[in-house]
């Protein structure tokens, strides 16, 4: 599996959602000028998940059976979570087409979103990490 392509990819909507949630967060004190780019960003974010998980799949066939399998199925699972809740805080924050100040329910849907971020990225991190999965072989 030499330079699989699902590792580069994530790296956009890891960063998007994470600025998003960030930016959120400080615009509690900061107000629009923080908000006003969590909607790009989560935009970004939701425009390109599905392309990495796209790629995922395709490169899901070379995993092998039994722990790094389950650990796989965890990792779809934590980021397609992920992937509802930005998607979901994506279209609860427009109006028009017109961005909205976080409110109690955009702010719970960016903490689960946030939890099942970091979930689904630990069982991707120990597929690499753990298993080997999309390494080379040492020669």
């Amino acid at each position: 599996m030499r330079h699989p392509l699902h590792p580069a990819l994530v790296h956009f909507p890891v960063a998007g959602w994470s600025l998003a949630v960030a930016a959120d967060v400080t615009g509690l004190w900061l107000g629009e000028a923080a908000w006003g780019w969590s909607g790009g960003l989560l935009a970004v974010g939701c425009a390109m998940a599905p392309i990495a998980m796209l790629a995922g799949m395709i490169e899901l066939p070379r995993v092998p059976e039994g722990a790094p399998m389950t650990d796989a199925w965890l990792h779809m699972g934590g980021m397609l979570t992920a992937f509802t809740f930005f998607t979901a805080r994506l279209f609860l924050r427009l109006d028009h087409w017109q961005a909205l100040a976080p409110d109690t329910a955009s702010l719970m849907l960016d903490a689960g979103g946030s939890v099942a971020l970091v979930v689904g990225g630990w069982f991707g991190g120990r597929l690499v990490y753990g298993h080997g999965v999309g390494r080379d072989a040492p020669e």
